[in-house]
């Protein structure tokens, strides 16, 4: 009886793992791609493609560490420049609240009102040349500090667009 058990069950199992296809149901079929050789022309092209990506990505890389060279360059002339500039609004405060406290003075050591509005008209008419004189200036170093950080950004352009042509 457990001969006949053992042959059910068999029978059993066999109608469970196969298909009307002859694969098992639980496993997916082996697929094996049939081995060839590629053809020469092929294999060249594809070796040609990979060369010229390299080649390409070299010159990628390239031009990264030169634009990080040019922006570093860029960040360096501003803040030079910046900073002598701050340095320069320093000096310009200092002359000026040194004037202010010399007309002060002087005021203070004045008797007569007209004598007071008349060193007021002339203290007056200084600042103003002298703050004009300032503004002028600092004008021009301004234009001087954004031509120098503009210059490494120029010198890149232009030596990319000789490259180029």
């Amino acid at each position: 009886m457990t001969e006949t058990m053992t042959a059910a069950t068999n029978a059993r199992t066999a109608k469970r793992t196969a298909s009307p296809f002859d694969l098992p149901t639980g496993a997916m079929p082996n697929f094996e791609l049939p081995k060839m050789e590629m053809p020469l022309a092929f294999r060249e092209l594809t070796e040609k493609s990979v060369a010229q990506a390299k080649e390409n990505y070299q010159k990628v890389q390239a031009a990264a560490g030169e634009m990080t060279a040019t922006l570093e360059k860029t960040y360096t002339t501003a803040a030079k420049g910046v900073t002598n500039y701050n340095l320069k609004l320093m000096e310009m405060a200092r002359a000026n609240s040194s004037a202010a406290f010399e007309f002060a003075c002087e005021l203070v050591a004045m008797r007569s009102l007209p004598e007071m509005a008349e060193h007021s008209i002339e203290q007056a008419r200084k600042q103003f040349e002298l703050v004009a004189a300032q503004n002028k200036e600092l004008w021009a170093f301004a234009e001087k500090m954004a031509a120098e950080t503009a210059e490494p950004i120029k010198q890149s352009v232009t030596k990319t667009f000789n490259k180029v042509g």
